[in-house]
């Protein structure tokens, strides 16, 4: 009898399980399938200001599963909102209704829409790359950001066409952090290189030389904002170390080489696709760890390149090509050493 009651506790404890998982279940970074959506507003009318109300739009979700969502629209970021660099500047869309549990979208409070920025194709595959640079840091940690692709129909208010480009949704902080079981750390605009969990930093200062991104930094956030730039923190609630950077916003990086790309000021390199390690020299030997382990995997990491819907043959090449200098370079510990000369100290 003992046995018995054991038996059917621990059925009904692992049958609650996912019962108290699928409560809290947002579906929208599940896979990797691309979206077929249909975005209306006023489009051509959306304020570039950054203390501008959001405007009325909706979200359609075509194919085997449609919905309709009522949504508010905002423009968000800082270069890609200028006129002068963007002609379509990224988005923030803000659900002005709870979805629904059945929605793909069931969870979702606002996110970050990121777009092809000028009309020309190339822009678009910019779009992608910048993608894919999500994926490759995914393969690396689940302590990332979610990216999902989408072919968007953008319309007006009347319904007229404006244009179709892909573009794609980011993972909000919050449910990164959920997924870790940790929270986003906030409060400070900088802070020391010993608060970082070296093995997370390491990662992070890799996975950017990887790419060739410079507009990041891991200790210090933008005049009045939380740090970091271009990163955020994440902490085991109640602790300020063992933080964890989790990186964003890729557009700079030499892997994307967009046009209006620049080193930042500062740093002595003639263009984005030059490589400069930027991680901390008392992380060196934790770095030397994730480039073997990445080393290892190189197969993987290419086939995120290759394998990237919409992705032409001209940028999949040219993204192979630098993706496997990279590979070639941390092949060498010869190579790998003059790489780390540049490590901060």
């Amino acid at each position: 009898m003992r046995l018995n009651v054991m038996l059917i506790t621990a059925v009904l404890l692992v049958s609650a399980i996912p019962a108290a998982v699928a409560k809290d279940h947002r579906p929208l970074f599940d896979d990797d399938t691309v979206l077929d959506l249909t975005l209306s507003g006023p489009i051509g009318e959306i304020s570039r200001k950054p203390d501008a109300a959001p405007v009325p739009g909706v979200l359609k979700v075509e194919g085997a599963s449609p919905e309709t969502l009522p949504i508010a629209l905002t423009t968000r970021g800082m270069t890609r909102r200028m006129p002068q660099i963007c002609a379509f500047p990224p988005l923030r869309i803000i659900f002005t209704e709870k979805p629904a549990k059945t929605s793909l979208f069931r969870g979702q409070k606002a996110l970050k829409l990121v777009t092809h920025c000028q009309g020309p194709e190339r822009f678009e595959q910019g779009v992608l790359l910048e993608y894919d640079a999500y994926r490759l840091y995914r393969l690396m940690t689940d302590q990332s950001f979610g990216a999902r692709l989408a072919k968007i129909n953008y319309t007006d208010n009347a319904g007229h066409p404006v244009t179709t480009r892909m573009g794609f949704f980011l993972e909000d902080i919050n449910d990164v952090a959920k997924r870790a079981d940790r929270e986003r750390f906030r409060g400070a605009n900088r802070i020391s290189e010993t608060q970082l969990d070296p093995a997370a930093a390491a990662r992070f200062a890799v996975f950017e030389y990887m790419i060739s991104n410079l507009d990041w930094a891991m200790t210090a956030g933008q005049p009045g904002q939380d740090c970091c730039h271009n990163s955020r923190l994440l902490a085991v609630p109640g602790t300020a170390t063992g933080l964890v950077g989790v990186p964003y916003d890729f557009d700079y990086s030499g892997l994307v080489d967009a046009s209006y790309a620049v080193p930042p000021d500062g740093i002595n390199v003639s263009n984005v696709r030059v490589r400069r390690y930027r991680g901390f020299c008392a992380h060196t030997e934790q770095a030397k760890a994730v480039m073997a382990d990445v080393l290892a995997r190189r197969a993987a990491f290419m086939a995120v390149i290759d394998q990237t819907p919409g992705l032409n043959n001209y940028y999949r090449d040219k993204a192979d090509s630098y993706m496997g200098e990279f590979f070639e370079q941390i092949a060498s510990p010869q190579d790998v050493d003059r790489m780390m000369e540049y490590c901060l100290r």
